[in-house]
């Protein structure tokens, strides 16, 4: 039977009592007598040292824990918080001749700032050169084609110039939430030394990465596709990585992938078997359109509740060539104030997807 932590108002009433069985004729509930006062203290700090003890029996499991020791728990499992990173990238700039000098700063349209990272030299027409982000996380991510402006003038070098290919590598330190998800799993989960669960969370350890899928044999006898999102890192395209599929920068049997499959297929190449071929993928986005009618009185407010509640199911249910349970779908609308009444006509039935592809919300149709 759990433990019931008596409330302020009980350890008052406690300590009143105490005081008037231990001092005969004493009034401990008089307004402005020293009793009350020193009896109400008493039962304040009592309640203190309850709470205290409480926070520490929190604390003293992981299930339960928070911050810091929710990190000493996880570091138990060789688990850590996953710290904000910088983006890479490399710039354009068109140009007849010199050199662009290491440590130059390159200022992006909103005025977020890079450093170069060598000396690069006009070949031909024009000049790329290697950036990184001056500040961590995933602001510092960008498409190509962003236009930058070198925060120095170089002679024979335009200052316009624009991003070769997507900035990618950036993201936010990793939430406490995430966090306490990847430890509870870590401790549920023990590692197998290159099971299938293995691969998703070893995925799930770089940063920016907040799903994770596997599928044993997924191009052939001997290989391992992983497949990942980026749901923060990568808000501005839904969430999917930005790069080419492939392998490891260190494998030979395949050709290497770029941008945010890069990154995590060069992580896990340090940690697999050595005789898998892992493939880190990009899931193909699956558009799936809704139609509800009996909605003619909902507010616009109710409607963005039933599309954030239709999104919320396809994150947390969506998997590559996966399934998304209609009757899901119903209850997170249903569950949404003033929505009674409502019939979904399209889909007509469950949510599946081809391999590779994941639902994604497109377009809503109330009517």
């Amino acid at each position: 039977m759990p433990f019931s932590r008596p409330t302020l108002t009980d350890l008052q009433t406690q300590v009143a009592s105490d005081i008037a069985s231990s001092v005969p004729g004493s009034d401990p509930l008089l307004r402005f007598s020293n009793l009350r006062i020193t009896g109400r203290v008493q039962a304040g700090l009592a309640h203190l040292h309850y709470g205290y003890i409480d926070w520490i029996s929190k604390q003293a499991v992981p299930w339960t824990s928070t911050d810091e020791y929710l990190a000493g728990w996880g570091a138990l499992k060789n688990t850590y918080l996953k710290e904000a990173t910088l983006a890479t990238g490399s710039v354009t700039f068109p140009g007849s001749s010199g050199t662009i000098l290491a440590g130059t700063q390159v200022v992006r349209g909103d005025g977020f700032i890079y450093t170069t990272n060598a000396d690069a030299t006009v070949s031909g027409s024009s000049v790329t050169v290697a950036v990184t982000a001056s500040t961590p996380g995933a602001a510092g991510n960008c498409d190509a084609g962003t236009a930058l402006t070198l925060g120095t003038a170089v002679t024979g070098i335009q200052s316009g110039g624009t991003a070769a290919a997507a900035f990618t590598g950036g993201a936010d330190v990793e939430t406490q939430d995430a966090f306490y998800g990847r430890v509870m799993s870590a401790f549920q989960t023990s590692p197998q030394g290159g099971a299938k669960g293995d691969y998703a969370t070893w995925a799930l350890q770089v940063a920016g990465v907040t799903r994770a899928w596997v599928a044993p044999n997924g191009f052939g006898a001997g290989t391992v596709v992983v497949y990942v999102m980026l749901d923060s890192a990568e808000s501005a395209h839904n969430g999917f990585p930005q790069g080419t599929n492939g392998v490891a920068a260190g494998e030979t049997r395949a050709a290497a992938a770029t941008g945010d499959q890069l990154t995590v297929a060069n992580y896990l190449y340090s940690l697999q078997p050595v005789t898998a071929l892992v493939y880190v993928c990009a899931p193909t986005p699956n558009t799936v359109n809704f139609t509800l009618t009996g909605t003619t009185s909902w507010s616009t407010t109710t409607k963005n509740a039933v599309s954030a509640a239709i999104a919320g199911v396809l994150l947390s249910n969506g998997a590559p060539g996966g399934t998304v349970n209609m009757s899901d779908i119903e209850s997170a609308i249903a569950a949404v104030s003033g929505t009674a009444g409502f019939v979904i006509t399209s889909p007509t039935g469950n949510i599946t997807s081809a391999t590779g592809a994941l639902p994604v919300l497109g377009t809503m149709t109330f009517s």
